[in-house]
């Protein structure tokens, strides 16, 4: 196995983290159990989750995922598995998440409600990374970087990420912390993968300069990047076949972000080459967002077990100069599908 190291910290993932969102939702308990007990006989040794999950976030069953996990991890050595979870972004975000009765902000209260309450599902005393899962555009970074020190300090948190997060963001949590000497973000968790290399623009030089972890989400684009949006039909019982048809304005919208015109057409590409390299075009996806030096380990998720073997197939993989080359023309020529 070729292990990477989490930003400057001792955490040594595995280059494939199982995600867990599903899990609750789309995932029964016993396929959630199937799905990471594969991962683990795998050598996986990386699991991420969150407070808020599972997705499509509901309040009758946010935190499900981690209680889901914890009991699973009941009969595992803990010190096998790096677990990374995340407390719920501020309410004045791209969304009001349903938690703590939609009040949620990244201050002291809501990170000290937040870890307590992901360690008694999670049954666990501590997180190895806990992440910020979107920022606060209100409380001062500083005031959430020493709540989260304490959890540090505590013994409940090794280490601290952050996720969906802008360059500005990354930079200014970065620069207090060194500031005011206490514990950085090591690590970054956003959307990243053929479809939206955005990432590459700014972030990515930060992360080098850094030496700060990505963590990407999402790189098989939602699925999109299989091809089962490519037919003539959107498949049954897929996300966005069911977000494009939802009366909600903000999932419907995201649906469309990761299904249209451009992101089919950008898909169809590397569909091609993926036949060409006779590999699946999840595994092309999958290694192609773990390619890069920033990386340390890529997030990938599934509903059944069946899904995990064109995931698992990148482990190990490394595309070929030319390969990169030719997905970076394609990226060129159609810009930015996901906006």
């Amino acid at each position: 196995m070729n292990y990477r190291y989490i930003g400057k910290t001792g955490l040594r993932v595995t280059p494939i983290c199982l995600g867990t969102m599903g899990f609750g939702s789309w995932s029964d308990e016993a396929e959630s159990f199937k799905i990471m007990d594969k991962a683990y006989d795998r050598g996986i040794n990386f699991f991420d989750t969150a407070e808020l999950y599972p997705v499509p976030p509901k309040e009758i069953y946010a935190g499900e995922t981690e209680i889901i996990i914890g009991k699973w991890l009941k009969n595992k050595k803990r010190d096998s598995i790096i677990l990374a979870s995340k407390v719920a972004g501020a309410a004045n975000g791209w969304f009001v998440p349903p938690v703590r009765h939609g009040f949620t902000a990244v201050d002291k209260f809501h990170i000290k409600s937040a870890i307590e309450g992901s360690l008694k599902r999670l049954q666990t005393d501590y997180i190895d990374l806990y992440q910020m899962h979107w920022p606060d555009a209100v409380v001062p970074i500083e005031e959430s970087l020493r709540a989260f020190e304490e959890l540090v300090d505590e013994g409940k948190v090794r280490y601290l990420g952050t996720s969906n997060d802008t360059a500005y963001g990354l930079t200014k949590a970065n620069e207090t912390s060194k500031r005011i000497g206490i514990p950085r973000f090591e690590s970054i968790q956003n959307n990243f993968s053929l479809n939206n290399p955005r990432f590459l623009d700014e972030l990515a030089h930060v992360c080098e300069k850094e030496q700060i972890s990505l963590l990407p989400y999402s790189p098989i684009g939602g699925g999109v990047l299989s091809g089962k949006y490519n037919g003539k039909f959107y498949p049954t019982n897929a996300r966005f076949s069911e977000y494009l048809k939802s009366e909600n304005p903000r999932i419907k919208a995201q649906g469309t972000r990761f299904v249209n015109s451009k992101t089919l057409e950008a898909t169809a590409k590397y569909i091609e080459i993926a036949k060409r390299l006779n590999i699946s075009p999840v595994t092309l996806a999958v290694a192609y967002s773990k390619q890069f030096k920033f990386v340390a380990s890529t997030i990938i998720g599934a509903r059944t077990t069946e899904q995990l073997a064109d995931s698992f197939a990148a482990m190990d993989l490394e595309l070929s100069d030319e390969v990169m080359q030719e997905i970076k023309e394609i990226q060129l020529d159609i810009m930015y599908p996901m906006g």
